[in-house]
Protein backbone atom coordinates (compact mmCIF):
# COMPACT_ATOMS: atom_id res chain seq x y z
CA UNK A 1 0.00 0.00 0.00
CA UNK A 2 1.30 3.34 -1.09
CA UNK A 3 0.37 6.73 0.19
CA UNK A 4 0.55 9.67 -1.90
CA UNK A 5 2.71 12.61 -0.45
CA UNK A 6 1.45 15.57 -1.19
CA UNK A 7 3.40 19.30 -0.89
CA UNK A 8 1.83 21.37 1.93
CA UNK A 9 0.09 24.21 1.58
CA UNK A 10 2.11 27.85 1.06
CA UNK A 11 1.37 30.56 3.23
CA UNK A 12 2.46 33.44 2.55
CA UNK A 13 4.07 35.71 5.70
CA UNK A 14 3.99 39.12 4.86
CA UNK A 15 5.88 42.26 7.29
CA UNK A 16 3.88 45.44 8.11
CA UNK A 17 5.17 48.13 9.60
CA UNK A 18 2.20 50.37 12.44
CA UNK A 19 3.38 53.24 14.12
CA UNK A 20 3.71 53.36 17.90
CA UNK A 21 4.11 55.98 20.10
CA UNK A 22 6.90 55.30 22.70
CA UNK A 23 6.60 57.35 26.75
CA UNK A 24 9.32 58.01 28.44
CA UNK A 25 8.40 58.44 31.57
CA UNK A 26 10.09 59.88 34.76
CA UNK A 27 11.03 59.61 38.09
CA UNK A 28 8.70 60.54 40.38
CA UNK A 29 6.12 58.67 38.60
CA UNK A 30 3.26 61.17 40.27
CA UNK A 31 4.58 63.81 38.22
CA UNK A 32 4.83 62.50 35.03
CA UNK A 33 1.66 61.02 34.99
CA UNK A 34 0.39 65.04 36.16
CA UNK A 35 1.67 66.12 32.59
CA UNK A 36 0.18 62.82 31.16
CA UNK A 37 -3.31 63.88 32.45
CA UNK A 38 -2.94 67.27 31.47
CA UNK A 39 -1.79 66.20 27.67
CA UNK A 40 -5.09 63.91 27.60
CA UNK A 41 -7.10 66.88 29.38
CA UNK A 42 -6.29 69.04 26.58
CA UNK A 43 -5.98 67.11 23.53
CA UNK A 44 -9.05 64.65 24.05
CA UNK A 45 -8.79 61.22 22.70
CA UNK A 46 -5.14 61.53 21.92
CA UNK A 47 -4.07 57.98 23.01
CA UNK A 48 -7.26 56.06 22.00
CA UNK A 49 -6.56 53.08 20.08
CA UNK A 50 -3.19 53.82 19.59
CA UNK A 51 -0.01 51.42 20.56
CA UNK A 52 2.41 52.54 22.87
CA UNK A 53 5.65 51.12 23.67
CA UNK A 54 7.47 52.18 27.67
CA UNK A 55 10.76 53.23 27.42
CA UNK A 56 11.98 52.26 30.61
CA UNK A 57 15.67 52.54 29.96
CA UNK A 58 17.84 54.31 32.63
CA UNK A 59 15.27 53.91 35.43
CA UNK A 60 16.05 52.21 38.87
CA UNK A 61 13.14 50.60 39.31
CA UNK A 62 11.23 47.80 40.91
CA UNK A 63 9.04 45.05 39.36
CA UNK A 64 6.54 46.16 42.01
CA UNK A 65 6.70 50.02 40.69
CA UNK A 66 6.72 49.33 37.08
CA UNK A 67 3.54 47.14 37.52
CA UNK A 68 2.44 49.71 39.09
CA UNK A 69 2.95 52.00 36.41
CA UNK A 70 1.36 50.14 34.22
CA UNK A 71 -1.78 50.04 36.14
CA UNK A 72 -2.22 54.20 36.47
CA UNK A 73 -1.64 53.80 32.28
CA UNK A 74 -4.33 51.14 31.94
CA UNK A 75 -6.42 53.15 34.16
CA UNK A 76 -6.16 56.15 31.43
CA UNK A 77 -7.09 53.84 28.60
CA UNK A 78 -3.13 53.82 27.62
CA UNK A 79 -2.58 50.38 26.28
CA UNK A 80 1.17 49.03 26.35
CA UNK A 81 2.26 46.80 23.57
CA UNK A 82 5.77 46.51 24.79
CA UNK A 83 8.63 47.67 26.73
CA UNK A 84 11.49 48.90 25.60
CA UNK A 85 14.58 49.31 28.59
CA UNK A 86 13.71 47.22 30.70
CA UNK A 87 16.20 44.56 32.60
CA UNK A 88 15.14 41.21 32.16
CA UNK A 89 14.01 40.79 35.96
CA UNK A 90 11.46 42.79 35.54
CA UNK A 91 9.81 41.22 32.76
CA UNK A 92 8.10 37.98 32.69
CA UNK A 93 4.62 36.34 32.75
CA UNK A 94 1.47 38.82 32.43
CA UNK A 95 3.90 41.42 31.59
CA UNK A 96 3.99 43.63 28.03
CA UNK A 97 6.58 41.88 26.05
CA UNK A 98 10.28 43.47 25.88
CA UNK A 99 10.58 45.46 22.41
CA UNK A 100 13.66 47.00 20.62
CA UNK A 101 13.81 49.19 17.76
CA UNK A 102 12.17 48.83 15.31
CA UNK A 103 12.54 49.46 11.39
CA UNK A 104 10.44 49.04 7.85
CA UNK A 105 9.52 45.50 7.07
CA UNK A 106 8.92 43.83 3.74
CA UNK A 107 7.75 40.30 3.00
CA UNK A 108 9.24 37.79 5.10
CA UNK A 109 10.15 34.38 3.39
CA UNK A 110 10.47 31.65 6.12
CA UNK A 111 13.39 28.96 5.25
CA UNK A 112 12.23 25.20 5.13
CA UNK A 113 12.79 22.27 7.43
CA UNK A 114 14.18 24.51 9.76
CA UNK A 115 13.66 25.43 13.73
CA UNK A 116 13.27 28.60 15.07
CA UNK A 117 16.18 30.24 16.45
CA UNK A 118 16.56 31.87 19.50
CA UNK A 119 16.01 35.65 17.74
CA UNK A 120 13.40 34.08 15.74
CA UNK A 121 11.52 34.05 18.64
CA UNK A 122 11.45 37.46 20.18
CA UNK A 123 8.67 39.19 19.37
CA UNK A 124 8.88 41.98 16.82
CA UNK A 125 10.25 45.78 17.75
CA UNK A 126 9.04 48.69 17.84
CA UNK A 127 10.09 52.66 17.51
CA UNK A 128 9.04 55.72 17.84
CA UNK A 129 7.94 55.01 13.85
CA UNK A 130 7.98 51.47 12.94
CA UNK A 131 6.86 48.80 14.52
CA UNK A 132 7.37 45.27 12.65
CA UNK A 133 4.78 43.35 13.01
CA UNK A 134 3.98 39.27 11.23
CA UNK A 135 0.96 36.95 11.25
CA UNK A 136 1.29 34.37 12.72
CA UNK A 137 3.68 35.60 16.07
CA UNK A 138 5.57 32.89 15.97
CA UNK A 139 7.30 33.15 12.94
CA UNK A 140 11.04 34.87 12.35
CA UNK A 141 11.77 38.04 12.68
CA UNK A 142 11.83 40.02 9.10
CA UNK A 143 14.66 41.19 7.28
CA UNK A 144 14.60 45.36 7.86
CA UNK A 145 15.57 47.28 4.66
CA UNK A 146 16.68 51.08 4.72
CA UNK A 147 15.53 53.33 2.05
CA UNK A 148 18.10 54.64 0.09
CA UNK A 149 16.65 58.15 0.39
CA UNK A 150 14.27 59.96 2.12
CA UNK A 151 10.42 59.34 1.00
CA UNK A 152 8.27 61.57 1.02
CA UNK A 153 4.07 62.14 0.68
CA UNK A 154 2.09 64.64 -1.43
CA UNK A 155 -1.44 65.12 -0.18
CA UNK A 156 -3.21 67.71 -3.12
CA UNK A 157 -6.70 67.12 -1.11
CA UNK A 158 -7.33 68.62 2.55
CA UNK A 159 -7.27 66.28 5.47
CA UNK A 160 -10.85 66.19 7.36
CA UNK A 161 -11.61 65.78 10.13
CA UNK A 162 -11.24 62.31 11.95
CA UNK A 163 -8.49 61.67 8.95
CA UNK A 164 -5.65 60.59 10.55
CA UNK A 165 -2.22 60.17 8.01
CA UNK A 166 0.73 58.34 8.96
CA UNK A 167 4.35 58.43 6.74
CA UNK A 168 7.17 57.61 8.98
CA UNK A 169 9.08 57.02 6.13
CA UNK A 170 9.96 61.12 5.39
CA UNK A 171 8.07 64.45 4.66
CA UNK A 172 4.57 65.23 4.48
CA UNK A 173 3.24 68.13 2.02
CA UNK A 174 -0.52 69.24 2.58
CA UNK A 175 -1.80 71.24 -0.57
CA UNK A 176 -5.53 71.94 1.41
CA UNK A 177 -6.32 72.44 5.04
CA UNK A 178 -5.42 70.50 7.81
CA UNK A 179 -9.03 70.43 10.11
CA UNK A 180 -9.82 70.45 13.67
CA UNK A 181 -9.66 66.75 14.69
CA UNK A 182 -7.54 65.46 12.01
CA UNK A 183 -3.61 64.55 12.26
CA UNK A 184 -0.74 64.14 10.69
CA UNK A 185 2.33 61.89 11.82
CA UNK A 186 5.64 61.94 9.97
CA UNK A 187 9.21 60.44 10.07
CA UNK A 188 10.44 63.98 8.60
CA UNK A 189 9.08 67.70 8.12
CA UNK A 190 5.42 68.84 7.32
CA UNK A 191 4.43 71.17 4.90
CA UNK A 192 1.01 72.53 5.45
CA UNK A 193 -0.01 74.79 2.38
CA UNK A 194 -3.60 75.57 4.02
CA UNK A 195 -4.45 76.43 7.53
CA UNK A 196 -3.34 73.90 10.08
CA UNK A 197 -6.11 73.49 13.19
CA UNK A 198 -5.53 70.16 13.60
CA UNK A 199 -2.76 68.18 15.33
CA UNK A 200 0.59 67.59 13.82
CA UNK A 201 3.83 66.09 14.82
CA UNK A 202 7.13 65.69 12.72
CA UNK A 203 10.20 63.75 13.75
CA UNK A 204 8.29 60.94 14.86
CA UNK A 205 11.32 58.54 13.87
CA UNK A 206 13.81 60.58 16.30
CA UNK A 207 14.56 63.29 14.07
CA UNK A 208 15.13 66.46 15.67
CA UNK A 209 15.90 68.38 12.37
CA UNK A 210 12.47 68.07 11.34
CA UNK A 211 10.11 71.40 10.85
CA UNK A 212 6.38 72.18 10.72
CA UNK A 213 5.50 74.81 8.09
CA UNK A 214 1.98 76.31 7.73
CA UNK A 215 0.29 78.82 5.91
CA UNK A 216 -2.11 79.63 8.93
CA UNK A 217 -1.45 78.60 12.64
CA UNK A 218 -4.22 77.18 14.17
CA UNK A 219 -3.57 73.75 15.58
CA UNK A 220 -4.61 71.90 18.57
CA UNK A 221 -1.09 70.37 18.66
CA UNK A 222 2.40 70.76 17.33
CA UNK A 223 5.08 68.17 18.23
CA UNK A 224 8.87 67.44 16.83
CA UNK A 225 10.79 64.78 17.88
CA UNK A 226 8.44 63.75 20.45
CA UNK A 227 8.28 67.15 22.69
CA UNK A 228 4.85 68.92 21.89
CA UNK A 229 3.31 72.38 22.18
CA UNK A 230 -0.77 72.85 22.87
CA UNK A 231 -2.70 75.63 21.33
CA UNK A 232 -2.55 77.45 25.05
CA UNK A 233 0.98 77.13 24.47
CA UNK A 234 1.44 79.24 21.52
CA UNK A 235 2.19 82.50 21.19
CA UNK A 236 -1.67 84.52 20.43
CA UNK A 237 0.78 86.63 17.75
CA UNK A 238 1.24 83.63 15.62
CA UNK A 239 -2.43 82.58 15.45
CA UNK A 240 -3.63 82.69 11.85
CA UNK A 241 0.00 83.65 10.93
CA UNK A 242 2.24 82.20 8.45
CA UNK A 243 4.75 79.95 10.63
CA UNK A 244 7.33 77.93 10.61
CA UNK A 245 8.23 75.80 13.83
CA UNK A 246 11.60 74.20 15.11
CA UNK A 247 13.27 72.31 17.64
CA UNK A 248 15.88 74.41 19.49
CA UNK A 249 17.36 71.60 21.91
CA UNK A 250 14.68 70.55 24.26
CA UNK A 251 12.16 73.73 23.54
CA UNK A 252 9.72 74.40 20.32
CA UNK A 253 10.61 77.72 18.78
CA UNK A 254 7.99 79.12 16.16
CA UNK A 255 8.52 82.20 13.95
CA UNK A 256 6.57 83.73 11.28
CA UNK A 257 7.27 83.44 7.76
CA UNK A 258 8.75 86.70 6.02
Amino acid sequence: MTESLKSPTPIRLRGRSFLAIVLSPELPFSNWLAGLDDLARRSTGFFLGRPIVLDVAGLDLSREALEGLIEELQARNVRIMGIEGARASLLGPGMPPEMRGGRPAGDIEPAEDQAPTEAAAKPPAAAPAAVAAASPASVPQVTTVVPPSPASLLIETPVRSGQSIVFPEGDVTVLGSVASGAEIIAGGSIHIYGALRGRVMAGSVGNPDARIFCRKLEAELLAIDGLYKMADDMDPQLRGQPVQVWLDGDAIKATTLN
